[in-house]
């Protein structure tokens, strides 16, 4: 298979995964009771009458068929027109632009956080000087997989900010207010790629070409970085990317429970109103994110193993 064919196979698949999950976020928050224009216009206190009710929803476009409107949010999103949200009037499109900003910089000083903790984790938990240490910190990656995004956020500000008051919540500049969010969001993502590295390291370094490089005198260190990491770090390439799914939804839930403005916070408030194109887009630009994530990460495998590219051009 060469080259070209893998990689237009690979991002068919992608374009293939898109539209089925466009179609289906579309389906589940069309299938919801009611709709957006009843619950941001139908209370009693606003006084309005089912003919301006049905006029709200003519010019929403909420009383057309459900195949029409699926027909026109679909040509509608393909040329980058999010429409309007139903709560505010804004256009979703500048929402999204101006909630983003801040989510992809803590979702970005997380996933480094969280690998470099990873990488900690896996190399003391298999080259620690002590076994009760590599043990230890064997044992630390399923501790943290079994905790929530929510619970070790509260539980960092208790300790943090109110125990110790190392990190103000109140008052804090922007560097002060990343630190607790970061680590919130770190902590879960770590421990399965912490996980995964382990036992990687520990397949790799029993292999025969690494027993071969010891037995001529090749220190730890060398084997580590020359040899072990290189050929144990596609399963945990693997992992990162299908991890970034978990890195979009533990930072929404980290918005909320800091109060940071971005598109957690965006997203619970047109949950909370039921505003849908707000929703839709929330769901398909992560979605976008996520498949554009995972396919570099397919097209990075025949970089990182020279034995791919050969089975490729074969």
């Amino acid at each position: 298979m060469m080259v070209g064919t893998y990689i237009l196979r690979r991002a068919g698949q992608a374009v293939i995964v898109l539209v089925l999950a466009y179609t289906a976020a579309y389906l589940l928050l069309a299938a919801l009771p009611g709709d957006a224009v009843l619950a941001r216009y139908g209370s009693p206190e606003l006084g309005l009458s089912p003919e301006q009710l049905q006029e709200i929803r003519e010019a929403y476009g909420a009383d057309r068929p459900l195949i029409v409107r699926y027909v026109e949010s679909s040509l509608s999103f393909l040329r980058g027109d999010f429409g309007f949200s139903v709560q505010s009037g804004a256009a979703v499109s500048t929402l999204i632009t101006t909630a983003l900003p801040p989510t992809l910089v803590l979702a970005s000083i997380g996933l480094l956080v969280a690998v470099l903790l990873a990488v900690i984790i896996a190399v003391a938990a298999t080259y620690g000087p002590a076994e009760w240490l590599r043990r230890l910190l064997a044992n630390l990656p399923p501790l943290f997989v079994s905790l929530p995004v929510f619970w070790v956020g509260i539980i960092l500000i208790q300790i943090f900010s109110f125990r110790l008051g190392l990190v103000p919540l109140i008052g804090a500049d922007p560097a002060e207010a990343l630190i607790l969010p970061v680590a919130t969001l770190a902590v879960p993502i770590a421990a399965p790629l912490a996980q995964v590295l382990i036992r990687s390291i520990e397949e790799v370094r029993e292999l025969p070409f690494v027993s071969v490089a010891r037995a001529r005198g090749a220190s730890n260190t060398w084997l580590l970085w020359r040899t072990v990491a290189r050929n144990a770090l596609l399963p945990t390439l693997t992992m990162a990317g299908l991890l970034f799914g978990e890195l979009v939804g533990g930072a929404v839930v980290t918005e909320a429970v800091f109060g940071r403005a971005g598109l957690g916070q965006l997203t619970a408030q047109a949950v909370a109103n039921r505003d849908t194109p707000v929703l839709l887009a929330i769901v398909v630009l992560s979605t976008a994110a996520f498949v554009v994530i995972n396919l570099v990460v397919d097209l990075l495998y025949p970089v990182l193993d020279p034995r791919l590219r050969k089975r490729g051009g074969r």
